[in-house]
This record gives C-alpha cells, sequence and structure tokens, in this order.
C-alpha cells in the first residue's frame, strides 16, 4: 500500500496536523517510511539571511521551525528522514515527489478563502493537480 510516504510542511499548526495523520497512516503499515520535506523558501530567504547572526543562526531558526514536527516523528518509533529543499515551495514539492516515485504526499492546507485561492494559488492546490501519486491534504 503506502510504503514511501511524502509529508510536506512548513513548520505550522496546519503542518503538524499533516504530521500526525501521515504517523497514523504510516503507523497502520508495516515498513513504511516518511520522508519530511521542508522547502526553504527563496521569496522569503533573503530576508531571513538579513536578519540573521550568521549561517550558524538562519539554520538554527530553520530547525526550530521543525523541532515540533520531529518530536512527533520520534516519539512514533517511525523510519523518517529530514529533506531541505531550496525554492519555490508548489514546484518544488511537485519536482521532488515525482522525482523520487512517492507512494502518498501528505500536505497541510492554510484554508484559504476562495478569493485568496483563486488570486494568490495555494501550494497544497498545485501539489494536488501536478503531482503523479495520490495527495492528502489536511485541514
Amino acid at each position: 500500500m503506502y510504503k514511501n510516504i511524502l509529508l510536506a510542511v512548513d513548520g505550522s499548526e496546519h503542518s503538524l496536523r499533516a504530521t500526525n495523520e501521515a504517523i497514523k497512516i504510516a503507523n497502520l503499515m508495516s515498513d513504511c517510511a516518511i520522508e519530511v520535506v521542508y522547502v526553504v523558501d527563496y521569496s522569503k530567504s533573503k530576508d531571513e539571511v538579513l536578519h540573521s547572526q550568521g549561517k550558524e543562526e538562519l539554520e538554527m531558526s530553520r530547525r526550530k521551525k521543525l523541532l515540533p514536527i520531529e518530536e512527533q516523528m520520534k516519539s512514533s518509533n517511525l523510519s523518517y528522514r529530514l529533506k531541505l529543499l531550496h525554492g519555490e515551495p508548489g514546484p518544488s514539492i511537485i519536482d521532488y515527489a515525482n522525482k523520487e516515485n512517492f507512494d502518498l504526499v501528505v500536505i497541510g492546507s492554510r484554508g484559504l478563502n476562495t478569493l485568496q485561492e483563486m488570486v494568490l494559488g495555494s501550494v497544497s492546490h498545485k501539489v494536488v493537480k501536478r503531482v503523479n501519486c495520490p495527495v492528502l491534504i489536511v485541514k
């Protein structure tokens, strides 16, 4: 069934809920692995670099965002791996998911209203449309 799950996170509450669902699914399967992907968004990274004291502090702030997610993964006793990607979140997740042949992509939804989604587009909406495997969007 689902042996290789991609969990796309950004450190938000939505990511924590998506993490819980990915763990539930993975616990139903034997030998299921979760790859946790965090995309360093180019549009935000410039601002992060300007406001950080150095490379180490920047890396620490990114890891801090992922700490609750990593704690959930560790406490679940599941096999997982953390991967940092660089670029625009939607296309980066799509490209990585399609190249690595995942069985399932799990992603949180920010809950944009119809107008916001139409104007801005949502990462989860882009992923659903372009990834070549099933996608679970968690609200």
